[in-house]
């Protein structure tokens, strides 16, 4: 299976680059997952398609402005780190730029030294290990001295921090927003639960391993960095109970359906949990814990173009994405949506 599977020409122009004034007024594309059918709605129509009893399952994780510019103490040379992974004892696991100008016991200075770092640990792949040092609480001063962490791809300036957030945002950590749940808004949260659909939340901190690109020719190959998740124990009831009972459950984004497909491979059920995920989601891959998915318009030759082909079928997604770029859908992370669905079944 080779990368090159997954690749789709995309015109520059439909990237996404702001958000909707408006989050729910994004185009949704519906996709019948078995048969590749298409159908072109408003992201607001998705309504239309929940049964009650259903069960949606949101990712909650809260973005933290990962983005710090600083200067080496030495030479002042400009530093960039984006933060991943939080160690113990104010240590965090970083990607840095220019990695060729950091060693281990180098140090770095933010905001004119109200933050300082220190290089304890250089890995690959422009990856390091530093300790921090401060006065007061780290997350108050990353607030201060942080930028969100937009995707390369987006060039325009972020007006309004909170729009790269979901209006449900609750666990601070992410280097990167669950992107497909930006087009919900509170009045559409209450239209879906009006009809009878359990809305439930798991934890994915979204890192380098969802977005980190696919470099080698066999997919099989590639190496998924490790996130971590949590699942609560009155989520897996919910979810345990849909099961048994037959009702759908429906993933917001490819985050929440890399937690939710890794404890059940793990476990054979769902159950309270929390750890490290490094799941690689790719065509052949069986899936036990989701019905249907809400999600973006990835990548090419990315890893979550790869979850989306697996979910259905790589020729149907490609399919779709030639037909949203002909209706001139916005792509990535402040585009629209696609719902791959699977059909109810007449009893």
């Amino acid at each position: 299976m080779s990368t090159e599977d997954f690749n789709y020409d995309l015109p520059e122009e439909l990237i996404a680059q702001t958000p909707l004034q408006n989050r729910s007024a994004s185009k949704l594309l519906v996709m019948n997952r078995e048969n590749g059918e298409l159908e072109h709605k408003q992201f607001t129509d998705i309504v239309d398609y929940f049964h009650p009893g259903d069960v949606l399952v949101l990712n909650n994780t809260k973005v933290i402005p990962a983005r710090l510019i600083g200067e080496k103490e030495e030479t002042k040379a400009t530093i960039e780190l984006l933060l991943l992974n939080e160690k113990q004892g104010d240590c965090w696991e970083c990607l840095s730029r220019p990695f060729k100008r950091l060693h281990v016991g180098t140090q770095i200075s933010f905001g004119n030294g109200l933050l300082k770092a220190k290089v304890i640990e250089k890995k690959e792949e422009g990856m390091v290990i530093v300790q921090f040092f401060y006065n007061g609480i780290f997350l108050e001063i990353l607030d201060q001295l942080g930028e969100m962490p937009l995707p390369p791809y987006i060039h325009a300036k972020l007006e309004d921090k909170n729009r790269y957030q979901t209006v449900y945002a609750k666990v601070l950590g992410s280097a990167a927003a669950p992107t497909a749940g930006l087009h919900f808004t509170d009045e559409l949260l209450r239209k879906i639960k009006e009809k009878g659909v359990i809305v439930t939340s798991v934890t994915l901190h979204v890192g380098l391993g969802t977005f980190r690109p696919v470099e080698v020719q066999d997919v099989t190959k590639h190496e998924m960095h490790s996130e971590f998740y949590q699942i609560s124990d009155e989520t897996a009831n919910i979810l345990n109970l849909a099961k048994q009972e037959g009702r759908f459950i429906i993933a917001v984004g490819t985050t929440s359906t890399r937690v939710l497909e890794t404890v059940i491979h793990k476990y054979g059920v769902f159950k309270p949990c929390e750890g490290n995920t490094n799941i690689f989601i790719y065509p052949g891959f069986e899936f036990q814990a989701i019905d249907s998915l809400i999600t973006n318009f990835h990548l090419p030759k990315s890893t979550l173009v790869m979850l989306v082909s697996a979910f259905s079928n790589r020729q149907y997604i490609l399919n779709a994405y030639h037909e949203a770029i002909l209706k001139k859908y916005r792509f990535f992370s402040f585009g629209d949506a696609m719902f791959l669905r699977k059909e109810k079944e007449k009893i």
